[in-house]
């Protein structure tokens, strides 16, 4: 798993486009920039359509104010999914809808979650990460189903 201090890796996402799923690399998205991250089991799931995704939206001009210049969700879904779910939710701008379709970003930074079991599949654990330059500065890892350490409230106590 990934740690505090460590460099972020290399893995991009996929956004949608004005013409359909583009590639965001890495580079482009933490580099030169603070970054929220926070990651989520999966669209349209209870928890982070009530809870998570809403609470980032919410204090988005609280964290601007603490200088963050990107918030970013993630999620083991495609590209088409986190934007119709980006919009179901009213992000806006706000809040910028990252794909990690096939789990890639998450299996690299070593917080992918198993949810093979449950007919999930493979997709990424309940965590928040602050990012400077694309060096990793703080990461909160949710344990077991909870809901607390990677909100948005939590976030900004941090920064």
């Amino acid at each position: 798993m990934i740690n505090v201090g460590d460099k972020l890796p290399e893995v991009g996402f996929k956004v949608m486009g004005s013409n359909g799923p583009e590639a965001l690399s890495a580079q482009d998205l933490f580099a030169g920039k603070k970054v929220v991250l926070f990651s989520l089991p999966g669209a349209f799931t209870p928890t982070c359509s009530a809870k998570h995704l809403p609470g980032f939206v919410a204090n988005f001009d609280a964290l601007k104010a603490k200088g963050v210049d990107t918030i970013g969700c993630v999620a083991v879904n495609d590209a088409f999914v986190m934007d119709a779910w980006g919009k179901a939710q009213e992000v806006g701008d706000k809040v910028m809808m990252l794909a990690d379709g096939s789990a890639e970003w998450s299996k690299a930074v070593g917080l992918e979650l198993d949810l093979v079991a449950a007919g999930m599949g493979v997709r990424g654990q309940r965590f928040a990460m602050i990012i400077e330059d694309g060096v990793l500065k703080d990461l909160a890892v949710e344990e077991g189903g909870a809901f607390d350490v990677s909100s948005a409230e939590s976030v900004l106590s941090r920064l």
